[in-house]
């Protein structure tokens, strides 16, 4: 009997995770006594906590191994219950939120790392797979704290009952998880890679966010155009959300399943499908034709960070891939953070619609620097020379 990828099951509960936190920030607002604008700035503090976290978090995956994915989710689950017990104020939510942040930022790296270290030694698309699990656990977390808060559960209770089900997956996670290849007794940090054989990674990073600020502005701005620009009622312009994170998770899995397109074709296609989609939004005179755009827009976004990351750490090293996932990974989150903030700015000059036409024109940047950036990271060295050694094998295209 296969066994379920460990990347999979860390998507999962962390797929949980932001599913619940989605559906509860009402909730911590109310409980916070919080205006928009007070919410708003709080949630910068997420984006604090996780990069710096983020950063340091590879090295940390390179040392201690796989097992230590387990352990962030651990500390996930339990930032979701300090936010909701102890959030009452600006200044705790803030703090709050620093926790939240380094928790999640951590386990993304981590997760992501794992990802690409068993999809290095299946040949199958484990990277793609595994973000059609968050995206599906996404769903299926906003649905379960719906339930809770609608038979009148609270914040509290809500990250209580998803914390379990998050500290389950990191236990299974740690349990069957490995250590450092190394000995206790002989374990050392490897080795650090020059700033100038990072930059590649860094410009894939960069890339990845002009992806990952496209998918973001869809997914937070997707009901509020509906009820903006088309008049829908808030109830039914939740759908959108929800339809958005459907769409990226079937596309995930029947990308990540049939492996048999090419990377290159899936970057360009999936440029060209959300460049649609997104138009098509901007376009829209009713409701059903703006969610056609935007399962459009989520199936063509769903595929590009995925498959570029994939591309970008093939050829690593299993000693070296945490580092590299981090320097991506956190690199591309920048995108993920302004995303949202991007629309919010050019929406004050162009309206919402104008702001679909901007997003648009991210994707159509990822789709034409894609390629350049994996060129350029396909000189750069899969692991940096040591002393004594030869320089590694070259990263294949």
């Amino acid at each position: 009997m296969t066994r379920i990828p460990l990347s999979f099951i860390a998507f999962a509960g962390f797929g949980v995770f932001w599913g619940v936190w989605g559906a509860a920030l009402p909730a911590l607002r109310e409980a916070a006594g919080l205006s928009d604008a007070q919410l708003g700035s709080a949630l910068l503090c997420v984006g604090l906590g996780a990069l710096p976290a983020m950063l340091f978090t590879g090295r940390a995956v390179d040392r201690f191994g796989s097992r230590i994915t387990g352990l962030l989710l651990g500390c996930l689950a339990l930032s979701g219950i300090v936010v909701a017990l102890f959030a009452r104020d600006i200044l705790t939510m803030c703090m709050s939120m620093l926790l939240v942040g380094a928790a999640s930022g951590a386990s993304d790296v981590a997760a992501n790392a794992l990802a690409g270290q068993e999809e290095a030694r299946s040949n199958r698309r484990i990277i793609t797979l595994a973000h059609a699990v968050f995206s599906s656990f996404v769903v299926i977390g906003s649905l379960g704290a719906a339930a809770i808060f609608g038979g009148a559960g609270g914040a509290p209770l809500t990250f209580i009952v998803s914390g379990v089900a998050i500290l389950a997956s990191g236990i299974a996670v740690f349990v069957r998880g490995t250590g450092s290849r190394t000995t206790l007794a002989r374990r050392s940090l490897p080795p650090r890679r020059p700033l100038t054989l990072m930059l590649p990674f860094v410009a894939v990073g960069l890339v990845g966010a002009l992806g990952f600020a496209a998918e973001n502005a869809h997914q937070s701005w997707g009901a509020i155009y509906l009820v903006d620009e088309l008049r829908a009622a808030p109830a039914l312009a939740a759908i959108a959300p929800a339809t958005f994170a459907a769409c990226a998770a079937i596309t995930r899995f029947a990308v990540g399943f049939s492996n048999r397109m090419p990377s290159a074709v899936l970057l360009a296609g999936g440029a060209i499908v959300a460049v649609a989609g997104t138009v098509l939004i901007a376009a829209a005179e009713d409701i059903a034709t703006a969610l056609l755009g935007l399962a459009l827009a989520a199936a063509g976004t769903s595929v590009l960070f995925p498959t570029l990351l994939s591309q970008a750490v093939r050829g690593a090293t299993d000693d070296l891939r945490g580092s590299t996932t981090s320097v991506i990974a956190t690199t591309a989150y920048i995108g993920f953070l302004l995303g949202p903030v991007y629309v919010g700015l050019l929406s004050s000059t162009t309206g919402l619609r104008g702001a679909m036409i901007g997003v648009a024109t991210l994707v159509a940047a990822f789709a034409v620097l894609a390629p350049l950036v994996l060129r350029l990271r396909a000189l750069a060295p899969a692991e940096a020379p040591q002393s004594g050694s030869a320089v590694s094998p070259r990263c294949p295209p």
